[in-house]
């Protein structure tokens, strides 16, 4: 088991299987020291734990509801490098991290929503978890998928 897999079952976390495409796609490629996941959405078990819009009022996700969403894609983002490179210790940085927010017209809370990615990452690779990253807010998602979360990492051989 990597420092990172301990690290995350110290949070009572464990890397899943990697999420079945929804389509066309891999869920990740490794060019040379990169891994670029596709984009991951919050499925357990290969269900979408939740579905809809971001935002304040009913019939929407709140906020922190989205943010542990974000969680769980970035850990199906972490499976997804697992799959190309075998032992998570062998990343040595977190490059890049882009989000996606399914968003209601009045919500600007992206950042926040996106940090449970970006804190989930730190938590799991410590100093090489520090990233670059865009929160984006769009108007819909696949599968109406509240929160997509795709990354860049660096790894050595």
């Amino acid at each position: 088991m990597s420092s990172v897999e301990k690290r995350l079952a110290e949070l009572g976390l464990d890397v899943p299987d990697v999420p079945a495409p929804v389509a066309a796609y891999v869920p990740a490629v490794r060019d040379r020291n990169y891994i670029y996941t596709s984009g991951q959405l919050p499925m357990v078990s290969g269900q979408l734990v939740q579905t809809g819009k971001v935002g304040d009022g009913h019939g929407l996700v709140p906020a922190d509801d989205a943010k542990k969403l974000a969680e769980i894609c970035a850990l199906n983002a972490i499976a997804a490098v697992k799959s190309q490179v075998g032992d998570l210790d062998k990343v040595t940085r977190v490059v890049k991290v882009v989000g996606f927010v399914a968003s209601d017209p009045s919500f600007t809370g992206q950042p926040g929503v996106i940090n449970g990615a970006s804190e989930l990452l730190g938590k799991a690779f410590g100093d090489a978890g520090v990233h670059a990253r865009s929160a984006v807010g769009v108007a819909v998602l696949p599968l109406d998928a509240p929160v997509e979360v795709e990354i860049t990492v660096a790894v050595r051989d």
